[in-house]
């Protein structure tokens, strides 16, 4: 999958977890209401059609009293192996692309996120605000979430 890479911001993980248990915990509310957003942060899933077209809606209370939203729309579904929406992270981030690319890789599973921008500035933006420890704590949660999961 071709990406504009001056637009992409990218994550890779292997997650020490067989496929099927990485793709429930981003596929199933239940899940993802404990792993989605930040260490001592819980998150509140208000929408959640996984679906081609169906929208999702997350919030997060953050220590301040403000809200932090998280929503958009699945626009591809290819069982195991990706997941593609349109997303918001307001109020941080508006009008991205986020891909969720899945593979098999024995009793593991390599993932890749990737973060498109609509703007090679607004990336750099965005990686100055420190997207990339963000999703790394995010994806941390995911990791612990797996390994207390796992058979």
């Amino acid at each position: 999958m071709e990406q504009p890479s001056n637009r992409t911001i990218s994550i890779n993980r292997t997650f020490n977890a067989p496929i099927e248990l990485v793709w429930e915990a981003w596929t199933q509310a239940e899940h993802i209401a404990k792993w989605w957003s930040p260490k001592g942060i819980e998150t509140k899933v208000i929408e959640h059609d996984f679906s081609v077209g169906g929208k999702w809606k997350y919030i997060m209370p953050m220590p301040n009293g403000q809200e932090f939203t998280a929503e958009g729309q699945y626009t591809e579904i290819v069982k195991l192996k990706k997941i593609i929406s349109s997303a918001n992270f307001r109020p941080m981030t508006e009008g991205v692309e986020i891909q969720s690319l899945f593979k098999e890789n024995g009793d593991k599973t390599d993932f890749t996120f990737n973060v498109i921008h609509p703007t090679e500035e607004y990336k750099i933006q965005q990686e100055k605000m420190g997207i990339m420890n963000g999703w790394g704590s995010v994806f941390n949660r995911l990791d612990e979430l797996l390994k207390n999961t796992k058979q």
